[in-house]
């Protein structure tokens, strides 16, 4: 079951509110590959709480200096250092639990 946080129903104008971001930013850091909204039917971009929190450590992030590409190749590791956590832990449960693929 998935988190209200995750649940993406924010319109852009509520996240520009509740961020102090503008539209046209929200969009540019969509543009830059930073935040990931949906697509409601008619084409309104839906966002989630999570993406609000996301946005606003982006911004913290700029505030400080950091371009736009520099903030995805820091993500980017992290997803990398993620993945290698969770693959050494299966290996470890299947190891455990004596599980063979």
């Amino acid at each position: 079951m998935s988190s209200y946080k995750d649940k993406k129903v924010i319109t852009i104008g509520i996240v520009s509110e509740l961020t102090g971001l503008s539209e046209r930013k929200i969009r540019y850091y969509e543009e830059r590959k930073l935040i990931y909204p949906e697509r409601s039917k008619g084409g309104t971009r839906k966002y989630s709480f999570l993406d609000v929190e996301r946005l606003l450590d982006i911004a913290n992030k700029m505030e400080d200096g950091m371009q736009t590409f520099e903030i995805r190749k820091m993500e980017q590791k992290q997803m990398q250092k993620q993945e290698v956590r969770d693959r050494m832990l299966r290996g470890q449960l299947n190891a455990a639990f004596n599980i063979r693929k």
